[in-house]
């Protein structure tokens, strides 16, 4: 049986943690909530979209192509967690751990990414 993108655990931590960012952004100025609120919410969606998204294609080399989208997104993420931070909009527990949780999630994605590429080459 093959898997889907929703077996991935890159995939199912990416979610969880555009729940939490979800969460967090709620307590956001409300002149945010069309600014770095919406951007941070876009790029952690992005995350686990581009995941599903080359998952659901044919070939090992497209899946890599959204993988890597997915890792950009991910050092969007981590870019705008700190801006919120530097903001004061994030508390420091708060950035440390939407943090830590991001850059699991960048690890996890270039070990795949690393793991695929030695099967297409």
């Amino acid at each position: 049986m093959s898997s889907t993108f929703r077996d991935l655990r890159v995939w199912q931590e990416a979610m969880d943690l555009t729940v939490e960012i979800y969460k967090s952004t709620a307590a956001f100025p409300k002149y945010e909530i069309y600014g770095l609120a919406q951007q941070l919410r876009l790029a952690a969606v992005s995350v686990a979209s581009n995941i599903a998204e080359g998952k659901g294609h044919r070939s090992t080399r497209e899946f890599l192509h959204f993988l890597f989208h997915a890792r950009g997104s991910i050092l969007e993420v981590q870019t705008q967690i700190l801006v919120a931070t530097r903001l004061s909009y994030l508390p420091e527990e708060a950035c440390s751990e939407l943090l830590d949780r991001a850059e699991g999630i960048g690890r996890a994605l270039s070990g795949l990414i690393t793991s695929l590429d030695r099967r297409v080459a």
